[in-house]
């Protein structure tokens, strides 16, 4: 199997990032770690290997890049407004240097965007703020709202609130998403959801799942045996629905 490392200083985010790239060929799959998993995380836990056959096959090359978490969602020595800003600052680091190497290295026509946990956040937010770059989105035992607190998870930005964060929460900003040209786009891509029956954020994957029903948006949301927000659930997910 192929795989690359690859580093560089991002003007954007004023430091250097990190990416892995497995396979030679097929659709593109941008991955974001969890909030502990750095850009190799995917390949520690065996997700890349799950994957290996249709590596080798040419029909998937995974690009693993940084999640930033600590500098973002959860750093906690950053004002809740700094935060959602460094988020941002990340979003422009995807849109203008990693897609565009992306394209570069692969001229296949389909981006897929996938992530697990807060990756999955991630991926989805993406998606939805962006659809016209992707084709399909694989999300697995995501919280698509971060101000939400269920069991041990707090709202990542202590009872702050604006424009960007509403913009940027996927069950807050798809209410009020009226723009058909976005709405028509989002309705092309292939959306799947997992989530275990157990996980806390069920009900806020349930809700999302109404969210895009309600705006004619097509998808599945695959609901899995016990708490599945781990990674031996993720290998199993992985080449099922990736």
């Amino acid at each position: 199997m192929n795989r690359e490392y690859l580093r560089w200083y991002s003007q954007r985010l004023e430091r250097d990032m990190e990416l892995l790239v497995f396979g030679h060929a097929g659709a593109k799959v941008l991955m974001f770690p969890t909030r502990d998993g750095r850009f190799w995380q995917y390949e520690q836990m065996g997700l890349v290997a799950s994957l290996a056959e249709k590596l080798n096959a040419g029909q998937l090359q995974l690009y693993c890049i940084e999640g930033l978490a600590g500098e973002t969602f959860y750093g906690s020595g950053r004002h809740p407004s700094e935060r959602i800003r460094r988020h941002r600052a990340f979003e422009e680091y995807i849109l203008n240097e990693v897609l565009p190497l992306m394209a570069q290295k692969n001229s296949h026509e389909c981006t897929i965007v996938h992530g697990c946990s807060l990756g999955a956040f991630q991926a989805a937010s993406l998606v939805f703020r962006h659809p016209h770059l992707f084709r399909k989105l694989v999300a697995f035992s995501g919280r698509y709202d971060l101000t939400m607190r269920v069991e041990s998870f707090v709202d990542l930005f202590d009872g702050y609130y604006d424009d960007d964060i509403y913009f940027h929460m996927p069950t807050h900003f798809l209410p009020g998403l009226a723009c058909e040209w976005q709405l028509e786009r989002l309705r092309q891509v292939d959306i799947v959801l997992t989530i275990g029956d157990a996980d806390p954020f069920i009900d806020n994957n349930r809700h999302l799942s109404r969210l895009l029903a309600d705006k004619g948006v097509d998808h599945r949301l695959h609901v899995w045996d016990g708490r599945a927000h781990r990674a031996g659930a993720w290998r199993k997910m992985a080449p099922l629905y990736i």
